[in-house]
């Protein structure tokens, strides 16, 4: 049996890594632990805040594998205590999120058991690339224009 996938539209040629992009999100999404926000924090920044109670800072690692960001989390048992009740999550975590190209980390923060993740979002210049009509057998030329956010060309 095929799989019927969203793009497979002969218009959308090469989106074959959006598919794949959608295919991690799916299965990231399914665990609901560590809980989290995403904040706006200006016009070009982001702050991914978890909830990770009991975590030091050692237990955390944050890295970033291809276009996702990976926060993991793995606390050591502790030999000397004994709990007649333990209620708080102790267990090991991976949380990924997929990261639009340009996105970067600038910087990470525990403070009171939440971790903060603070990324930066550059403004996307528009660009125009006028493709020249040959007569035949010339190769065809392109020329690229860069456009700023407001309209002008570069």
């Amino acid at each position: 049996m095929s799989r019927l996938s969203l793009f497979d539209s002969p218009f959308l040629l090469g989106f074959d890594q959006f598919e794949q992009t959608l295919d991690r999100i799916a299965k990231a999404s399914s665990d609901g632990f560590p809980p989290y926000n995403i904040e706006q924090m200006g016009e070009t920044r982001l702050r991914i805040t978890l909830a990770v109670a009991g975590f030091a800072k050692d237990d955390l690692n944050i890295q970033i594998e291809d276009s996702q960001l990976l926060v993991r989390g793995k606390q050591c048992d502790d030999k000397e205590r004994l709990y007649l009740h333990r209620g708080i999550a102790g267990r090991q975590f991976q949380r990924a999120f997929v990261l639009a190209e340009g996105i970067e980390v600038i910087g990470a923060e525990l403070d009171n058991g939440l971790l903060h993740i603070d990324l930066e979002r550059p403004l996307v210049e528009a660009r125009v690339r006028t493709i020249e009509i040959s007569n035949g057998r010339r190769k065809a030329k392109s020329q690229t224009v860069d456009v700023t956010p407001d309209g002008k060309s570069s």
